[in-house]
């Protein structure tokens, strides 16, 4: 139960828990008895948090922009846009793994069932938590970014449950995480009032943006480079053909928002949708 002036929460179950502050930033505003279904107690490295499960609607629509935008996600960059533009992997694991190689080592020399063992548990813990606190940052931040700037977002349907079963790659596509960033994509666009679509990946990076020619290359090849005279950026290349398949992919129903929006030959979703 929540006190008048929502600072205090009441543990009313078996627990004995009792009666707990409320500390941080939050708008206190939105929490009511009516909108409440649910609370949690969830211990992390860093402590205990309340989590609160809220029955509301939560719709701030962003301004209208008239702009589209594709998006490859990569490992070398993190994603490069239809327009040519580049982010950085921030590669935070990586950045990281020195710290926690020494904090393990130093874990495994401790007495099994000592304080000094649980302490440093406790700090391996909380390096890992600092590691995935970064990349949801990382991760709202980028998209939001991108919804802020565009009407339409269109990315890969990748599978990547698929992709981290290659061993020389799994350590890096894991600390990419393109799931959370896609997933936090999907959420502001419905908060925001804009269209985020997945499109199939299949030969975005094979086919040329300008021709349509299927022009093969492996991994280690970073440019486009086609008979009918385009050379591009091989992920720019891709991502210009991630954008056009949101708009020209025939007769098509692309479920965003709650809505189907039916897309002809050559139509733009972002004219459909704001016209």
């Amino acid at each position: 139960k929540l006190t008048e002036d929502k600072k205090f929460i009441h543990i009313t179950d078996k627990t004995g828990i009792g009666k707990l502050k409320l500390i941080g930033t939050f708008n206190r505003e939105i929490l009511d008895k009516s909108t409440i279904k649910r609370v949690r107690l969830i211990k992390r490295a860093d402590g205990f948090y309340c989590q609160f499960v809220l029955d509301i609607e939560r719709v701030e629509p962003f301004d209208s922009t008239g702009k589209e935008v594709g998006i490859d996600l990569g490992l070398n960059h993190f994603l490069t846009d239809s327009n040519g533009d580049k982010i950085d992997n921030p590669r935070f694991l990586r950045k990281a793994e020195r710290r926690l190689k020494k904090a393990q080592r130093k874990l495994s020399k401790k007495k099994k069932g000592s304080q000094k063992r649980l302490k440093q548990k406790s700090k391996v813990a909380r390096l890992h938590l600092k590691v995935s606190r970064q990349r949801k940052d990382f991760a709202v931040k980028t998209a939001k970014a991108l919804i802020q700037s565009n009407d339409l977002v269109v990315y890969e349907d990748l599978k990547v449950s698929d992709m981290v079963k290659n061993p020389q790659l799994a350590k890096s596509i894991s600390d990419a995480s393109w799931s959370m960033f896609t997933d936090w994509l999907d959420y502001l666009g419905k908060i925001h009032g804009k269209f985020v679509v997945a499109v199939n990946p299949k030969y975005t990076s094979q086919e040329c943006s300008s021709c349509g020619n299927i022009v093969k290359k492996t991994l280690s090849v970073r440019t486009h480079v086609c008979s009918c005279g385009c050379v591009l950026d091989r992920d720019e290349n891709a991502a210009i053909n991630i954008l056009a398949r949101a708009n020209t992919v025939g007769r098509t129903e692309i479920q965003a928002l709650g809505q189907t929006i039916h897309c002809l030959l050559g139509e733009s979703l972002v004219d459909k949708v704001t016209g």
